[in-house]
């Protein structure tokens, strides 16, 4: 039996799995606490997914941005804090946030770049062993600069997102040899239309695929790109019943920005310069002489689209389980969220941006001391925001010193979408729901009316 002193292994830093907003909180709240971190980023810089969509501007403001143990530790080094009422940019997050926590003495020396987890193990046993299991320490296999490490940790929070694993284009969610084949015609993310990608686009028949806030932010710059360079053609498929639905709650969104967002797509696509084909489900594509055909149904009819030059996905993102082989994870067998965020978060059911405040409890998963958080924990749920992954990750670091009474403590305050809808007609809630210092268990329901303060409106609470 694998032994592994209990002196040792206390001794042993937490790792961290990503250095996007939550990975670099949970390094704020490990070092609030004592403990000692070290945080693996696969990329050679803090936030290199946010620096794929570094010219986006993000609809929360700075408020709801800033971790606030991270705040905490970047203005005992005086700091200059932006504005907390301006919405950033990717590149201003990482330029005015990240950047200037990373560098802080606290932080800096424990950030290993260039660094990607390849897989995750028990030291000594594989993921089948149980006898003795928890006593042991997890062992974090890297590859860096071509060179394979490991390195032993007492616990392991994953905030590696999903950002660099986007879903196919397909309907059936399966990746094909014609998709693949297509690649350098096909953009999946967020293209900066405007500026880098600009010359791409110009003139060109693009079709857009998606309906959230990323196709959005592509659309919008397209009809910039359309009224300098008329020839663009514009086509925007979702699967959607009705484009309505993408345009969110407007100017009841309490976010303005948000709602902003939903103002100007609808107005957009009422001035007729885009074409809007909906609900289409994409079946197959074709090249023909560098030009793409993409063939789908609409109303249970063959449909086909014709003569594209260029095809934008924006149809999401999916968890990456695979270097999670040898650790024992649950995940939702739908979304592949953490399985008991599914109930609260699951677009089959809720249609709010906004999800009651979780934390550790319902984060666990059978290995012990091993977590999932920020995006990748909502799997392929559509919304996620970083206040809720700074939640989950203080929530965490509380029960893993041991803290078990601040972890299931709730300390968050999120802005309601201002449009929702369930199908669990007994789970509503107030317009604005203000969670603060209550247990767990008190808001275990769908959200309990102890818990609120209740206004006038009602809406319902995912």
């Amino acid at each position: 039996m694998n032994q592994f002193p209990d002196k040792s292994k206390l001794e042993l830093p937490v790792a961290i799995i990503g250095s996007g907003p939550v990975g670099l909180a949970a390094a704020a709240h490990l070092v609030a606490v004592g403990e000692s971190f070290v945080l693996f980023e696969a990329g050679n810089e803090v936030g290199s997914s946010i620096s794929q969509w570094a010219h986006v501007r993000l609809f929360s403001p700075w408020e709801y941005n800033i971790d606030k143990a991270a705040r905490k530790l970047l203005d005992s080094h005086g700091w200059s804090a932006p504005n907390n009422s301006e919405n950033p940019t990717g590149l201003e997050m990482i330029d005015k946030y990240f950047k200037p926590f990373a560098a802080l003495p606290e932080i800096k020396p424990f950030i290993q770049l260039n660094s990607k987890v390849v897989a995750i193990s028990r030291k000594g046993l594989n993921k089948v062993k149980t006898n003795g299991r928890d006593d042991l320490p997890f062992i974090i296999h890297i590859e860096k600069n071509g060179e394979r490490h490991s390195i032993e940790s007492k616990a392991v929070i994953d905030a590696s997102g999903t950002w660099t694993n986007p879903n196919p284009i397909l309907s059936e969610g399966v990746w094909t040899s014609d998709e693949q084949l297509l690649n350098k015609q096909i953009f999946y993310g967020i293209p900066d239309v405007l500026e880098e990608h600009k010359a791409r686009y110009s003139n060109k028949k693009v079709l857009v695929v998606g309906s959230g806030h990323s196709a959005i932010n592509t659309l919008l710059e397209l009809g910039e790109l359309k009224s300098e360079k008329p020839e663009t053609d514009i086509t925007w498929v979702l699967r959607k019943s009705n484009v309505e639905d993408v345009y969110g709650g407007k100017e009841q969104d309490q976010l303005a920005a948000r709602g902003e967002l939903g103002i100007r797509i609808q107005r957009l696509v009422e001035s007729g310069n885009i074409k809007v084909i909906t609900p289409f489900h994409i079946q197959a594509f074709k090249q023909k002489e560098n030009k793409i055909q993409v063939f789908g149904t609409r109303h249970g009819e063959l449909l086909q689209i014709d003569d594209i030059d260029e095809i934008v996905s924006n149809t999401g993102s999916r968890t990456d389980f695979t270097f999670l082989r040898e650790v024992r994870v649950i995940a939702d067998p739908s979304l592949e969220s953490t399985l008991e965020l599914a109930p609260l978060i699951d677009p089959n059911v809720h249609s709010c941006g906004t999800v009651r405040p979780h934390g550790e409890k319902e984060l666990r998963q059978p290995e012990k001391d091993f977590y999932i958080v920020g995006s990748k924990s909502y799997g392929r749920a559509p919304t996620f925001l970083m206040a809720t992954g700074y939640e989950q990750v203080r929530s965490i670091v509380a029960a893993i010193v041991g803290d078990y009474e601040a972890a299931e403590r709730v300390e968050l305050e999120l802005p309601e979408t201002g449009v929702c809808s369930t199908k669990n007609s007994s789970c509503c809630v107030s317009e604005k729901i203000e969670l603060k210092m209550i247990k767990m268990e008190e808001a275990s329901s769908c959200c309990s009316p102890v818990t609120q303060q209740v206004t006038s409106k009602t809406t319902c609470c995912n």
